[in-house]
């Protein structure tokens, strides 16, 4: 019997599901419904999205679920059994797998392993490398602090204290007066997602959300049996305040918080993951406000805050979310990884007090906190480097950002995007090529790419795709060669607007 990694729910399956878009050609007879089932649960698979080992519900449960027959559910099983995409035992239940001789699925938003990177174009992951040489002469410092910590037992719920202030002093020189007291350490963003997520939501509770948004917090939204409501994102000419591009449509909000009765709002309005998108203060007061009539928590996720590449040194930022609100309704959570370096692991929450010692007392029953040495370079890097570090990240972002901008009009014209004013990538419409089918010819042609409908909770964004601006500014050129390479082989494949499942991409 497999060692499951995860027993998946029935809704959360459905919910999986209906975000895999299965477009028919023009003409085509409709494929059976056990067909369309064993499609879409086969390419959850195998693009990792659903871990192999995973239990999935028993026929009846899923047809319930799906609003399906019992013979259509156990038809698709038996059809995944077939295919080698599931293994099944009396007693036991069944569980996703891969065909005998299968590669592991490839993930675009995980790393590259590290004895791959020579061979693979890594355009998943946006993630920068250290900044040096600050990182390696801040550890060098956090080292010699270190014996003053190793005496006692190593644990700190709430984060070691320098660290705290530190944080804290970073929010209140950003317009946010924080006390150390309102900080929680965590292991990197995601694992202060996942304390916030399990404090204040439980099965079923409704989360409205950006569309598009960050796709890992959209999937651990999904397997934790939340529900995600889109909320799309509009484009808007430039105007007082902002310089065009993507913003929140205030009226849709307004319905939907209003309407759905989401129990929380995610937001991420600091040079937005994927679309580089920064939200205007007064944008930023009536969605709180809106949020406040509806009784909704506000998560800001300021991972990338810190990332404004395209903003001009004398033009003020907006205040962090948190400064705006008059009902404690919002949490903040924040992260090293993406200004200072992804491998220190360091996350953060700021909120009130009593929910911050709430918090570190349930993370004791799995993480008990984050390692002291990082926390302890972090420290270091915000208090005594944060403006050298944050003037040689944006100089490497701005540049790649320039060199992208330039190489994909030249080499892919009929792909359109906007120049964000920050962040850590560029959000493209590929001109109707179906991102899915570019991830797939990326993985024959070496270049690692993240489909649009990764970051859509309904399946939406297929036509676009996530680059990521970690490529150096020199190598951008032939990036885009490589891409526009990919683009046209996954066009010769059928990617142009989708395929269908009978086509090489959907195997």
């Amino acid at each position: 019997m497999a060692d499951w990694q995860t027993t998946v729910a029935p809704p959360a399956l459905a919910r999986l599901l209906a975000t895999v878009r299965l477009p028919e050609p023009p003409g085509a007879a409709r494929r059976p419904a056990y067909r369309a089932l064993a499609t879409r649960i086969r390419l959850l698979v195998s693009e990792g999205r659903l871990p192999v080992g995973a239990r999935l519900p028993a026929e009846r449960e899923l047809a319930l679920a799906l609003g399906l027959s019992r013979t259509t559910v156990a038809t698709a099983y038996e059809a995944l059994r077939a295919e080698g995409y599931l293994h099944s035992r009396r007693g036991a239940g069944s569980w996703t797998a891969l065909p005998e001789g299968s590669a592991p699925p490839s993930d675009a938003l995980h790393p590259v392993p590290p004895d791959e990177q020579g061979n693979i174009l890594d355009l998943g992951v946006a993630a920068l490398p250290a900044p040096q040489p600050f990182l390696s002469a801040a550890a060098a410092r956090a080292v010699d602090q270190l014996p003053a910590y190793a005496a006692g037992h190593g644990h700190y719920p709430t984060g070691v204290p320098v660290l705290r202030e530190a944080v804290a002093r970073r929010f209140t020189e950003r317009g946010l007066p924080t006390t150390p007291d309102q900080i929680l350490i965590t292991i990197g963003a995601m694992g202060a997602l996942h304390l916030v997520r399990q404090a204040l939501l439980g099965r079923g509770d409704r989360v409205a959300v950006e569309a598009p948004s960050y796709a890992h917090t959209l999937q651990a939204l999904r397997l934790s049996e939340a529900r995600p409501v889109p909320v799309p994102l509009v484009d808007a000419p430039p105007g007082p305040g902002h310089g065009g591009g993507p913003r929140w449509d205030l009226a849709e909000w307004r319905r939907v918080l209003g309407g759905a009765a989401p129990k929380a709002v995610y937001v991420i309005p600091d040079f937005h993951n994927p679309t580089g998108a920064l939200i205007d203060e007064e944008q930023r007061r009536e969605l709180l406000a809106a949020a406040r009539s509806a009784g909704a928590v506000v998560l800001v996720d300021e991972t990338t805050a810190e990332l404004g590449w395209g903003v001009p040194a004398e033009v003020p930022l907006p205040r962090p979310t948190a400064a705006l609100d008059r009902a404690a309704q919002v949490i903040t959570v924040g992260s090293a990884g993406k200004l200072l370096w992804g491998g220190l692991r360091i996350g953060w929450v700021r909120a009130a007090p009593a929910l911050v010692r709430r918090l570190a007392t349930t993370r004791v029953y799995s993480d008990v906190g984050a390692p002291v040495l990082d926390q302890l370079i972090a420290a270091e890097l915000l208090a005594e480097d944060l403006p050298a570090v944050r003037a040689h990240q944006l100089t490497r972002l701005r540049d790649t950002a320039e060199a992208f901008t330039t190489a994909l009009r030249e080499q892919l014209p009929h792909w359109r995007f906007t120049v964000p004013p920050g962040g850590l990538s560029f959000w493209v419409a590929t001109g109707g090529v179906s991102g899915t089918a570019l991830a797939r010819a990326g993985e024959r042609s070496g270049v690692r790419l993240a489909a649009g409908n990764r970051f859509g909770s309904d399946g939406a964004f297929e036509h676009h795709i996530r680059i990521p601006l970690t490529v150096p500014a020199p190598a951008v050129p032939a990036a885009v060669r490589r891409l526009a390479e990919t683009a046209a082989r996954a066009e010769d494949d059928g990617g142009w607007r989708g395929a269908d499942d009978n086509q090489p991409l959907a195997v």
